[in-house]
């Protein structure tokens, strides 16, 4: 892994740049870097396009992030792509695989998420499940504290399961409390899935993601490219989760967080700071973007 220096970087060379929210714009909860929308602004003054790059659904994602202007955005892991109000991207779960994943959940006892492009709808008992786990798990400091908190409040504004539209539905998120919980879903669940380490910040194989097999972010992203007529050479990744795994493999240059894994790290060209350390204004200035 080099770090890449902003001489490498044609300033005038017009880049698409792609960001996750969670744990990049965003630490856990909703607190941001006061230079993270300054800094997009400025990229895309300079000429560069923005696309979020998020595992959440659009009708999901936090109102800080909604605010900030971008050119378009990759939702739901990859299931849908838009640039500016045009959809380029739309995969729906069929309802085979849909059914089965619910009954996998019925069965092993999970609590979890059904993600559809408007909304998250969520099985009896995550709610709780959340709260106790901050009860069990208190938070290390003030702003842990407050980002925990956050993350419990964001739940109340999910649906009930019995509401979600079945047929409708692009991606799962479970927790468990059983260690080996990732292991047999993929086992269990079969190739057609895609089972992947969540971002939930809950002891570590205790929550995963589920797409359907070739539903990511790099494939989206290779759409986009496509349908922009960009080359992946000048496109640009910024991410820090395992669902940003394949958009590091198909961009040009692929830029972790500071709080990132370190098997995550090693994927990338360059690690940046932390969330609140500037990240992402400090990625961007180091590629000469900005």
């Amino acid at each position: 892994m080099d770090a890449v220096s902003s001489s490498s970087i044609t300033p005038s060379r017009r880049r698409i740049i792609f960001i996750d929210i969670d744990g990049t714009i965003l630490e856990h909860g909703a607190q941001m870097s006061a230079s993270t929308p300054v800094a997009i602004a400025a990229a895309r003054a300079n000429g560069h396009l923005v696309y979020l790059c998020t595992g959440r659904s659009a009708g999901d994602i936090n109102p800080k992030v909604r605010a900030i202007p971008v050119d378009g955005a990759i939702t739901n892991g990859g299931a849908f792509a838009v640039r500016g109000d045009e959809q380029i991207v739309a995969h729906l779960m069929p309802r085979p695989l849909v059914d089965r994943m619910i009954a996998y959940f019925e069965e092993h006892g999970a609590h979890y998420f059904l993600q559809t492009d408007g909304t998250v709808y969520v099985s009896p008992g995550v709610l709780e499940h959340a709260r106790r786990f901050v009860r069990t798990h208190p938070p290390v400091d003030e702003r842990a504290a407050a980002a925990a908190s956050e993350d419990v409040a964001l739940l109340n504004h999910y649906r009930p399961l019995d509401e979600v539209d079945l047929d409708a539905v692009v991606k799962a998120t479970f927790l468990s409390t059983a260690s080996d919980t990732l292991t047999r879903a993929a086992d269990e669940l079969g190739p057609q899935f895609h089972v992947i380490p969540g971002s939930i910040p809950l002891p570590g194989g205790s929550n995963g993601e589920i797409c359907q097999q070739g539903v990511n972010k790099g494939a989206a992203i290779t759409k986009v490219l496509a349908v922009l007529g960009v080359d992946a050479a000048d496109a640009i990744g910024i991410g820090d989760s395992w669902n940003d795994v394949e958009m590091f493999q198909v961009v040009g240059t692929a830029v972790a967080m500071g709080g990132a894994d370190p098997e995550l790290q090693a994927m990338t060209d360059m690690v940046t700071t932390g969330v609140l350390e500037d990240g992402v204004s400090n990625a961007l200035t180091r590629l000469g973007l900005i």
